[in-house]
């Protein structure tokens, strides 16, 4: 591991957050925000995020997560007042990736390209597993958009980075939050970002970006509205780096 500042973590509203921060310090945004993809009616929508994203649905013991019950047009609205909050916080040349499921892959893009990013391309997560439905293809990817901040030199000391990523996500008795992200993938995500830059996340969750920002030699901003998995990313990450509090 290389020498770094403590992690960050922010308790608060994303927005409001980033909206406080008066200087681009960030060479890159990397994070996963909530979908608000689960159901087709509003009425599914509302129902709380386990039983959307889990197994266990209302038997599930992790925590649900705020801010997933959005239509499509409000959702793309939201997400792209916080990617033009995050833009006028990073520096030239940063790079933006962001999680999305195939219902939202569309609006996303939208959204990046209206907050003024240029929007690069898409990753695949393979998850290689799903729930097999006959008559159907499976639904075993997921999607990284990714963009930058204006123009991206060629020259960036950067290795070259797949384009598709197959690891398997947590199993649920191994997650700390409904839908965790594997943090063997983020370790790799992370290699986008210049060595030794700062990275944010603004949806941090249980902070496995974080860990794996730290564990790959960069210092890292999150933000997470729910005081519960503040708690959770900030317990899990005191055992790799001193954890500095945002509130």
């Amino acid at each position: 591991m290389k020498n770094h500042d403590s992690i960050q973590i922010f308790r608060g509203d994303a927005l409001a957050v980033m909206r406080g921060m008066y200087k681009p310090m960030f060479d890159a945004i990397i994070t996963d925000p909530p979908y608000s993809s689960g159901g087709r009616t509003l009425t599914e929508k509302q129902k709380g995020t386990a039983n959307k994203y889990t197994n266990a649905k209302r038997h599930c013991t992790i925590p649900d997560f705020d801010g997933d019950n959005l239509d499509q047009r409000s959702w793309t609205r939201w997400m792209a007042e916080v990617l033009r909050a995050g833009r006028e916080i990073c520096k030239p040349g940063a790079v933006l990736c962001v999680f999305v499921d195939w219902r939202q892959l569309p609006a996303l893009t939208d959204a990046v390209q209206w907050a003024g990013w240029c929007w690069r391309g898409i990753v695949v997560w393979d998850k290689a597993n799903s729930r097999p439905q006959r008559g159907r293809f499976r639904q075993q990817t997921e999607y990284i958009v990714w963009a930058s901040n204006g123009p991206l030199a060629m020259d960036r000391p950067v290795p070259v980075l797949p384009g598709i990523y197959r690891v398997t996500p947590p199993t649920q008795a191994d997650r700390r939050h409904q839908t965790e992200k594997p943090l063997e993938l983020m370790r790799e995500l992370v290699k986008i970002c210049v060595p030794g830059g700062r990275v944010l996340d603004p949806f941090c969750g249980s902070g496995t970006t974080l860990e794996a920002a730290v564990l790959e030699g960069y210092s890292a901003v999150g933000v997470e509205y729910s005081r519960h998995y503040v708690e959770v990313a900030r317990e899990r990450l005191r055992e790799v780096v001193p954890v500095g509090r945002g509130e």
